[in-house]
């Protein structure tokens, strides 16, 4: 790689870790739209135990060029510092602005699902995988299921980190919404922002292992049925966007560590509806604004990835 890529690299990967911060944007979409998604998955499948032994046997140049290190190095590195720096950002923007938030992924997936579609080869057998899977994520991302209730056991926190990370890996299903279904998003907020390494250690092992387990599975399925893989992360996109609909009416609240009352389970109502509700602006002039700008941005990050590799 050239030192550019590298510094795209590392951006590539900050956007990445900035849309696995937010509960219903996933990490792997950004990694779709920005033509890093087969590679990232095949660098960690390559870290096996027949490279791991070179490591152990002190081979490291040639482990490292196995599992495709610099490219993980700098990916990786973007994804940590967007972690580090975004988390307070984002649980801000999220509790005070939502309609805005909500609204910029929106448009933000409308056209990253788009822009994968096209790379389809479509047939019947892709579109009846689009159709289920669409569903599928329809209903796993719907704003009424209720979060488990879990302490900050250890053993859980592991469990927690191997599903999450697989969830970031899939475009369309957000792993921070996940952990939300699991009852642990604020907790690994609060861990980030406070650096509670014992907690992040915890969360990036079972990460480690789940990723490593997912990422067989996922480069097996883009090697052999890769028409229907990518249709059905198109059907996980677009089924996701039940998750980010900006105007809901929360059903039920708990209050979290800080004291501070969170939506537990939400339902999607139109913003005239909000407007009744709330007795407060829907905002839609500028939720459709954001939506544009989310939707534009996507294909003005296309254009400029085609002027880079020219």
């Amino acid at each position: 790689m050239k030192k550019t890529n590298y510094i795209l690299t590392f951006f590539k990967g900050m956007a990445m870790g900035a849309a696995d911060v937010i509960p219903g944007v996933s990490g792997g979409t950004i990694a779709f739209i920005t033509g890093i998604y087969e590679r990232f998955i095949n660098a960690i499948k390559s870290i096996n135990i027949a490279n791991i032994k070179l490591l152990i046997k002190g081979e490291f140049r040639n482990f490292w060029t196995n599992i495709d290190g610099t490219f993980i190095a700098f990916l990786l590195s973007g994804i940590a510092v967007s972690f580090l720096s975004l988390a307070k950002l984002m649980t801000y923007l999220i509790a005070n602005h939502p309609i805005f938030v909500w609204s910029f992924f929106s448009g933000l997936i409308v056209a990253s699902t788009i822009f994968i579609a096209r790379d389809v080869k479509w047939n019947i057998k892709a579109i009846a995988a689009f159709l289920v899977f669409t569903i599928i994520a329809f209903f796993i991302t719907s704003p009424e299921n209720s979060p488990l209730n879990s302490s900050g056991d250890y053993w859980y926190i592991f469990i927690c980190g191997a599903i999450a990370i697989c969830a970031m890996i899939l475009p369309g299903i957000s792993g921070s919404f996940i952990l939300v279904l699991l009852g642990q998003y604020f907790f690994m907020m609060k861990s980030l922002a406070e650096l509670n390494f014992t907690i992040i250690g915890i969360f990036l092992c079972g990460a480690g292992v789940g990723i490593v387990v997912f990422s067989r599975v996922l480069s097996w399925l883009f090697r052999y049925f890769k028409t229907i893989t990518l249709a059905s992360l198109t059907g996980f996109m677009f089924g996701s966007l039940n998750k980010i609909w900006p105007w809901k009416n929360t059903l039920t609240t708990f209050t979290d560590r800080h004291g501070i009352e969170q939506p537990l389970s939400q339902k999607n109502i139109l913003p005239t509806a909000y407007s009744e509700l709330t007795n407060s602006d829907s905002q839609l002039m500028f939720a459709v604004i954001f939506a544009l700008i989310g939707f534009l941005l996507i294909f003005t990050i296309e254009f400029i990835a085609k002027k880079i590799r020219k």
